[in-house]
């Protein structure tokens, strides 16, 4: 019935997947846990090893890394069972009827999203921009995210039948981070797929020093415009702001001053204690602006 797949990648699963293999225990369902390690230190991989030993867990390790898309078509296709729920290495199941409510919820041609969640504070004074942003922009009501379904839709926690996920596979020549989630978002709205969201988040603690952290946020943009030439009705938030911005002109005059000043706003994201996120917004215009002018 529930295959479980996570990709691994420089994270000690070993928590995890001792919650998940306990809850498992109690399901009336047949289920699998699937770990598929992209290419990780062998530090970690010896880490993790020790799961295959576990009845209903099956790791392997990939010899090279295949990136965010690659890897989860290749744990679709791997799966037994009907449903298959995708998570993130780097998460902690806050309870111990995680798997049960997704179970209860199960809904042929049903896309479910369970959500994210984050600590009160940070574990370390280094994650502290990446948990404010987390908690500020990603923890959002079941009610409030099915307001908008296909928007902003995360892989960190989803269920998908079988069928879904092999007829809609991620975007293979995506190797970088970023927005593989946004693209199938948007297919499963182009294919007219349900999509149910739940209150049944996944703590995420795989938090990233703030310097690591800004440059995936622009790895990300830098993917995200890509996508936007291959996708032109993709949207998300900050491609609605850069193309009118760009489509009026303004960018082309004043692109200089904004990029003289965009120093100072990630100076102030790294070093005050909770900085407004708009400016975050602001460098998002500046680095799809820049990816705009290398193509061009």
């Amino acid at each position: 019935m529930l295959s479980i797949l996570i990709p691994v990648y420089c994270f000690d699963l070993r928590p995890l997947v001792q919650q998940l293999w306990q809850q498992a225990q109690a399901l009336p369902h047949p289920w699998e846990i699937r770990l598929l390690d992209d290419g990780s230190p062998t530090r970690w991989q010896v880490k993790n090893r020790a799961l295959d030993k576990l009845t209903g867990i099956v790791y392997e390790e990939s010899a090279h890394n295949m990136g965010r898309a690659k890897i989860r078509n290749k744990l679709a296709a791997s799966a037994r069972y009907e449903y298959l729920l995708f998570m993130d290495c780097d998460s902690a199941a806050p309870d111990d009827q995680f798997l049960a409510r997704y179970c209860a919820a199960l809904e042929p041609n049903t896309v479910l999203c369970g959500g994210r969640i984050y600590l009160p504070a940070p574990d370390a004074p280094a994650h502290h921009l990446h948990w404010w942003y987390g908690s500020q922009r990603e923890v959002r009501t079941a009610a409030e995210r099915q307001l908008r379904p296909y928007e902003g839709f995360m892989t960190n926690n989803y269920v998908v039948p079988k069928h879904i996920a092999q007829d809609i596979p991620f975007e293979a020549k995506l190797q970088q981070y970023g927005h593989e989630d946004t693209l199938f978002g948007l297919e499963l709205k182009r294919h007219q797929i349900k999509i149910k969201h739940l209150d049944n988040p996944l703590l995420h603690i795989g938090l990233e020093q703030t310097d690591a952290w800004l440059k995936k946020q622009q790895q990300a943009i830098h993917n995200l415009y890509w996508l936007h030439q291959q996708h032109p009705d993709l949207q998300t938030k900050a491609l609605k702001l850069w193309k009118l911005l760009h489509q009026s002109g303004m960018l082309s005059w004043s692109f200089k001053w904004i990029k003289a000043r965009s120093a100072n706003w990630e100076k102030r994201l790294k070093d005050e204690t909770y900085p407004p996120l708009r400016l975050l917004d602001a460098l998002k215009i500046v680095w799809l602006e820049e990816a705009f002018r290398q193509k061009h």
